[in-house]
């Protein structure tokens, strides 16, 4: 894999993890009428300033991801998807201040050892 070709993979997992993290912040912000309908309480969630963030940072991750595919095997490139794991689990553990557990991180690392064999052999 080259430089190149790595850096689209982690810009685009990068900003997908970015998204996700909006996602969770724009949804606890967003008000639901408890006597409202699933759609009205649906469009609250969906046109949340925050939830509209992360759906344009997923829309460029996406750019990023098309031009990475146009230079790697599918093959080699989607387990680096994977990496959007230890992305969002951080990014919840710094910016959510999710709990910090042994067991999660060993997985992490789990998930990191397993990207470094699979980089290693494209």
């Amino acid at each position: 894999m080259t430089l190149a070709a790595f850096a689209l993979v982690f810009a685009s997992v990068t900003l997908s993890a970015l998204g996700q993290t909006a996602f969770k912040i724009g949804v606890g912000r967003a008000t639901l009428a408890p006597d409202a309908n699933v759609l009205a309480k649906s469009a609250s969630l969906i046109f949340s300033p925050m939830v509209l963030a992360g759906l344009a940072l997923y829309g460029i991750g996406t750019v990023f991801w098309l031009f990475a595919l146009r230079q790697l095997d599918l093959s080699l490139a989607y387990p680096f998807v994977a990496m959007s794991f230890v992305m969002v689990a951080a990014s919840g553990m710094i910016f959510l201040g999710e709990p910090v557990q042994a067991t999660r991180l060993f997985g992490l690392g789990l998930i990191v050892l397993g990207l470094l064999v699979m980089a290693r052999s494209g």
